[in-house]
């Protein structure tokens, strides 16, 4: 059937019958009958545009003929779902613009060309994308399934974004509408009400922990769906369980928290407390006093137990409390106790001393003398030669000479007078790092001491005849000394209260009167936060110092002067930093991660050693070696062994 000769009857009557009926009369809504066989596609997009007063865009890919024939007359709406749901089945889609020009494209890349966000109302064929937010399933286990009851030509598609635990779904109106009365009706299920039990006899962090035993496998993991899972948490302060869930898996958890919350059998009035992490004895001192609170009575025993309603004992050995009392009595006491025998954290603190230290001296003079006398300019603590000695005529005199002097020397000697000039320079520098390490438990003081024990004169005793002399020593430790209390506060952060010392034995001292210490000490209190490095504090020194010796009237002279002189300079610089890093261990996995990490660094140094070998002799040592951290038996160290070498090798050693 021509197309254009059907469409054009029909507005011709249209036309007709409203001149029939007056021009004073509306127009009613215009009808359409379809009928296409054998249409090119592109002619029935074109007739459907310019009936409905519509813009289309075609794809090149969309190409072919189409067969269908409507029996009954539609409105614009309806032609317009028709026109939709022919090109739906010939594997096209249409997508409109902002603009109100509409596209159309194959169904598979529909989805990524603009589809318009719809709140609801969409319909029929139209593509539309919807934002489902979801309030009781998770997103992430829902995509998945919804995303198999979606159209098999590629135009629809199921995202989730579960950080705002809401699907996307982009797709065919009819279908996207169809998921998401799936997803209401499953959100629906999902009714997590709370509930909370108030618990009369047992502890509510016991029977929380006995009630996750029985729901849970040996790893943790739920033996049924997360949804029907319930949650439960222990509330120690009014002793009840609060249970979230499905309302039957709920009501199976009530009914097994309220059969463990029984009274129990009497078995008469003493209970023995094991501890695991407190000590007994710290233990039985907190108690007693909060057992005098609980009685009203000050009273005690002899053995430090409260005199009558309770009465409380340590053992030691097995570290374990021993408590005799009413029932109602006990059971506080159990309380307590369950509070105050808890893992503590420890606190693996890292101190970083850091000290530079450069020294730069030097100097230069001119002595004059003759065989009656000389003129030494300087100190008599300043290196010189003594003048009496430049006279010496034997080989021995000369080479004490000599070795009297620092540096260079140049002099002359001439009938009675002789001058000597000597010039002197020193550099030393020294770098000093040290990072001492300690592993203490919270509000638990530790110390950490690596030095020597250094002899110190401390005094001199004679005999009455002088003929003994007795010296008084004492030892005093010299090297780094680190003592702190960490105390764990809230956030992560540690209150250190620290003592820190570097000591040394000052190499230039002089000891006829002893010898002189370097200390650098910080004692001080400082908030860190964990795995973070601060500074504790430190001294940056630059000290310069030029002296000069003259004789005087001759070293004033100008020019001339500079012969009566002698001239010292030196420059010293010290640099100190004394850094900190604490690190908080809550539990084994974060204690073994990091002392693998200490131990591994000293099983490389010692393979590299070992490796390496020892120089300078004939047959090869085998150093010893850590284990490997993961072994279960330790091998001793190697012995001696010797490489096979031939008989030319050995004669050349």
């Amino acid at each position: 059937m021509n197309t254009k000769k059907f469409f054009g009857k029909s507005c011709l009557a249209l036309a007709l019958s409203a001149a029939l009926l007056g021009g004073s009369l509306n127009i009613e809504a215009a009808e359409f009958s379809a009928s296409f066989k054998g249409t090119d596609i592109n002619e029935f997009i074109n007739t459907v545009g310019r009936n409905l007063n519509m813009t289309f865009i075609v794809d090149p890919a969309v190409k072919g003929k189409i067969n269908v024939r409507s029996y009954d007359l539609l409105n614009e709406e309806q032609y317009y779902q028709f026109f939709l749901s022919v090109l739906a089945v010939y594997g096209y889609a249409v997508v409109p613009t902002d603009t109100g020009v509409y596209k159309v494209v194959r169904s598979a890349v529909a989805k990524t060309t603009g589809v318009p966000v719809s709140e609801d109302g969409a319909m029929g064929d139209e593509m539309v994308t919807r934002v489902v937010p979801v309030k009781n399933v998770n997103v992430r286990e829902l995509a998945p399934l919804l995303r198999g009851l979606i159209d098999n030509q590629g135009s629809g598609n199921v995202v989730h974004y579960e950080p705002s635990n809401v699907l996307l779904i982009t797709g065919r109106a009819n279908v996207v509408n169809r998921l998401v009365e799936i997803v209401n009706r499953v959100d629906k299920a999902g009714n997590q009400e709370v509930q909370i039990v108030k618990l009369k006899h047992a502890s509510a962090t016991e029977v929380v922990r006995v009630v996750l035993a029985l729901i849970k496998d040996d790893k943790g993991n739920s033996a049924t769906s997360p949804l029907m899972t319930p949650k439960l948490v222990a509330d120690e302060r009014t002793n009840s369980v609060v249970v979230s869930g499905e309302p039957i898996a709920r009501q199976r958890v009530i009914t097994m928290i309220n059969q463990l919350d029984m009274e129990q059998a009497a078995s008469g009035n003493t209970r023995v407390f094991y501890l695991r992490y407190a000590k007994a004895k710290d233990v039985l001192e907190t108690l007693n006093g909060v057992s005098k609170s609980l009685t009203g009575e000050e009273g005690k025993a002899s053995n430090g137990a409260t005199a009558s309603k309770i009465n409380i004992y340590a053992n030691e050995a097995t570290n374990s409390i021993i408590v005799n009392a009413e029932p109602n009595y006990i059971k506080q006491i159990e309380e307590i106790v369950r509070k105050l025998d808890i893992r503590r954290a420890q606190v693996l603190v890292e101190a970083i001393i850091v000290e530079i230290n450069d020294e730069t001296a030097a100097q230069l003079g001119i002595q004059w003398g003759n065989t009656r006398g000389g003129i030494v300019q300087g100190p008599s603590d300043v290196s010189q030669v003594p003048v009496s000695a430049m006279f010496s005529s034997d080989e021995v005199g000369l080479a004490n000479v000599a070795g009297s002097i620092n540096g260079a020397g140049v002099g002359f000697y001439h009938g009675n007078w002789f001058g000597l000039l000597t010039m002197m320079q020193s550099n030393a520098k020294n770098d000093v790092l040290s990072t001492p390490s300690i592993v203490a438990l919270d509000n638990e003081e530790a110390e950490f001491n690596v030095g020597q024990e250094v002899p110190v004169k401390t005094g001199t005793q004679t005999s009455t005849d002088s003929s003994y002399r007795y010296d008084t020593i004492e030892r005093k430790t010299v090297g780094t000394k680190l003592k702190f209390t960490p105390q764990i506060n809230e956030g992560d952060s540690v209150l250190l209260t620290l003592e820190q010392e570097v000591s040394s034995v000052a190499p230039s001292a002089n000891t006829v009167n002893g010898d002189t210490f370097d200390v650098r000490t910080i004692k001080n209190s400082v908030l860190v936060k964990s795995g973070e490095t601060v500074v504790l504090g430190g001294l940056m020194n630059h000290t310069t110092m030029e002296t000069v010796y003259k004789v005087p009237l001759l070293g004033d002279i100008p020019i001339l002067g500079e012969l009566f002189k002698q001239t010292s300079s030196s420059y010293k610089k010290r640099n100190l930093m004394v850094f900190i890093h604490p690190i908080i261990i809550r539990d084994d996995e974060t204690f073994a991660s990091i002392s693998g990490g200490k131990y591994n660094m000293f099983r490389d140094q010692e393979l590299k050693r070992n490796k390496e070998g020892i120089r300078l002799l004939p047959i090869r040592l085998s150093t010893p070696v850590l284990p490997a951290l993961d072994s279960t038996i330790v091998i001793a160290p190697d012995t001696i062994q010797e490489i096979s070498t031939d008989s030319s090798s050995l004669s050349g050693i």
